[in-house]
């Protein structure tokens, strides 16, 4: 008689599982439904991680960008300094003292201004950790979507060279600049809750609805494909715009539009701006740091392939943790007066700094001004547009919308960023905005607001931490950003593209994303050419409509004159019978 088998037992289950399924039955996890979007805790904790670790160059990058702008700084925090450069300040003659005047904001920048700025910087990083934490504690708390918030890019970049202008060379001074803001804020917040924002969204047309999510990757992948915020295999061609790059840093030069003096004295054109590094003088493609963010890059790539969790996190890792070694060709902290203060601040590993200039900056002097207007309704705009095409991007990539173009938590969503632009404005920052490296968290499963409470708890480590996080380089950041835009690609399965005023519309609105660096202008592009292609089509239907009412019109008055001679008709006839 053959004796059983003793039954295999059941193998226990991982640490992971257990949190999971008890996560998923106490009122935490019924209140984010992680049941109901097939999701658990641990993968929401992991998405959140893959999220900052994406956007977490915002903080250094906003703070920079802004910090251009020169924030509050004034001639008055220039020094005065000495006209022979061998004679130190102390010991220079009366005769020999030069007095700072306005030229001294501009190249080579005064030392005093310079330290002024190198504090708005820093104020700027905690300003733009708090508004970032208080858009994505908002978001994830009250919309319940693991979408993440921070200043937009795009937005400051027009705030700071745009508006204010480089150390204050622009139209409104720093402080008139915030209340634009503010007030668009309150505006943007008004149309929000009383819903009419999201009557503005479905106006847009579907094809370009569709379009938006490949354009924003486009975008994604153009930016993570620079040298500022990626791995820097593309650059500036004074011939072609852009062309290969990826030189070492030492061959990269800064452009500015300059103009020569009758007695050959060269200067910066009155309003015009220097770039960063852009043009690559030789040396394409022997850049170090390049082929350490194509490493990254294939990290990333393989463990997508794999389906293993975690691939952004990883490639970030790997690359930032060997960039942060001194004296090498990958390095983060180059042998440079730059490079040595950031790595001063980086050995800081904890530093709580407190915002000392720019909080509460606002002020309401040039309000008057058409200037002001203007960079008040262009905010407005671009806020419309950009963030709430960024929303509706995110929820179709994370499957929320539904057969309406609506999505669960669409108030709170359009709530949550419109204050949080409000808030950024009073800390000094520009317009706070849905950040589209959220996909790089929903892509690593993220489907509920654990996600967005997830990067908020990172932001507040940030406030104690963050000279580690301002210091992962972009080429760790790029990889996952044009990885993420492969994944957003996919939408453009949905556009008809047999159709040409479906297809022509959603071509415009994909392209001009990453080419105008902006999602707005994508968005006004492709609504702007789907008018002009449907504008003959609906005058047709508009005039037909007019024709066959007109004709029904005369139809009916002449049955009702019929039906009236033939009562008449019948009158008489009774008439004639009595």
């Amino acid at each position: 008689m053959a004796i059983a088998p003793p039954p295999t037992p059941n193998p226990k289950p991982s640490l992971s599982a257990r949190i999971n399924s008890l996560v998923a039955q106490t009122r935490l996890g019924k209140r984010f439904k992680l049941s109901e979007r097939n999701t658990n805790f641990t993968t929401e904790l992991r998405a959140g991680t893959t999220t900052f670790l994406t956007m977490a160059y915002i903080l250094a990058v906003n703070a920079s960008i802004i910090a251009d702008s020169g924030g509050t700084c004034t001639v008055s925090d220039c020094i005065p300094l000495c006209s022979d450069p061998n004679i130190s300040l102390t010991r220079c003659p009366t005769h020999l003292l030069t007095r700072p005047d306005e030229s001294c904001k501009y190249p080579p920048v005064n030392p005093g201004y310079a330290a002024c700025v190198e504090k708005t910087r820093r104020d700027l990083i905690v300003a733009t950790v708090a508004s970032s934490l208080i858009g994505c504690t908002i978001m994830g708390l009250f919309a319940n979507l693991p979408l993440a918030l921070a200043p937009g890019m795009g937005a400051n970049a027009y705030f700071a060279y745009s508006v204010v202008g480089f150390h204050g060379s622009g139209t409104i001074p720093y402080g008139t600049a915030l209340t634009a803001i503010f007030l668009e804020g309150l505006i943007f917040l008004f149309i929000s809750a009383v819903g009419f924002r999201a009557k503005l969204a479905k106006l847009v047309p579907r094809p370009v609805r569709v379009s938006s999510s490949a354009g924003i990757g486009l975008f994604l992948a153009f930016i993570g494909l620079q040298n500022s915020e990626g791995i820097g295999l593309i650059g500036y061609s004074p011939s072609t715009l852009v062309t290969l790059a990826g030189c070492p840093r030492s061959d990269l030069t800064a452009l500015g539009p300059v103009m020569t003096a009758v007695n050959g004295t060269v200067s910066l054109v009155p309003g015009g701006n220097v770039s960063d590094n852009i043009l690559c003088l030789k040396n394409r493609m022997e850049s170090p740091t390049l082929w350490l963010g194509l490493v990254g890059f294939v990290i990333i790539a393989y463990c997508l392939i794999k389906n293993i969790k975690g691939a952004m996190i990883y490639g970030i890792i790997f690359v930032t943790v060997i960039s942060w070694f001194r004296n090498t060709t990958v390095t983060v902290f180059p042998n440079t007066e730059l490079g040595n203060a950031r790595y001063s601040y980086f050995k800081k590993v904890v530093d709580l700094h407190v915002i000392k200039s720019t909080a509460g900056a606002l002020s309401f002097k040039g309000m008057g001004k058409g200037t002001f207007w203007e960079a008040l309704f262009t905010f407005l705009y671009v806020d419309i547009l950009d963030t709430t095409g960024t929303l509706y991007s995110m929820a179709r990539f994370a499957g929320f919308l539904d057969l309406n173009g609506d999505f669960e938590g669409q108030y709170f969503a359009f709530m949550a960023d419109a204050s949080s632009i409000v808030v950024g404005s009073l800390l000094g920052t520009s317009p706070v905005t849905a950040f589209i490296e959220s996909s790089t968290g929903i892509r690593e499963g993220g489907r509920t607001g654990l996600t967005a409470l997830t990067v908020a708890g990172y932001f507040f480590l940030a406030f104690f931490f963050t000279p580690l996080l301002a210091s992962i380089p972009p080429w760790a950041v790029g990889p996952p950003l044009i990885l993420v835009g492969v994944m957003m690609m996919r939408c453009v399965v949905e556009i008809n593209w047999d159709d040409m005023r479906e297809a022509i519309p959603a071509f415009v609105t994909i392209l001009l994303m990453p080419l105008t660096y902006s999602i707005a202008y994508g968005l006004i592009g492709g609504i702007a050419t789907y008018l002009v292609l449907h504008i003959w089509e609906w005058g047709e239907e508009l005039v037909g409509k007019f024709v066959i009412k007109k004709n029904l019109k005369g139809v009916a008055n002449a049955n009702e004159n019929g039906n009236h001679h033939i009562d008449h008709d019948q009158g008489d006839d009774k008439a004639i019978e009595v």
